[in-house]
């Protein structure tokens, strides 16, 4: 958990790169039990051309993250971080847009 937290830091704050989208989120962080791998799955809420921008930002910068990450949480390794892109907030909001227009529509008719 804290892992995610640092990670969410770096990403708002310490990062200048401009595809990395501002609604930016870390989901979840999932360190392997050596500590050498890390999946960090990454939201952003925007089109698909910002995710994969972000997406990209962020692995240019991993060097950087992993750095900033050494200095900030004490593990006897700093993980390599591979970042997914996690589309299930952006699906879930997705859903509740359509189911909120089926609703208006059912109320319109009545």
């Amino acid at each position: 958990m804290e892992v995610q937290r640092e990670l969410s830091e770096i990403i708002r704050r310490e990062i200048k790169d401009p595809r990395i989208h501002p609604m930016t989120s870390v989901v979840a962080a999932e360190v392997t039990p050596d500590l050498k791998y890390c999946k960090a799955y990454i939201s952003v809420l925007g089109d698909e051309e910002a995710a994969k921008a972000t997406i990209q930002g962020l692995k240019s910068g991993e060097g950087y993250i992993r750095r900033e990450l050494a200095r900030r949480v004490n593990l006897r390794n700093t993980p390599e971080i591979a970042f997914i892109l996690d589309q299930s907030i952006e699906y879930g909001v997705h859903m509740t847009r359509l189911i909120d227009e089926v609703t208006k529509d059912l109320k319109d008719r009545s």
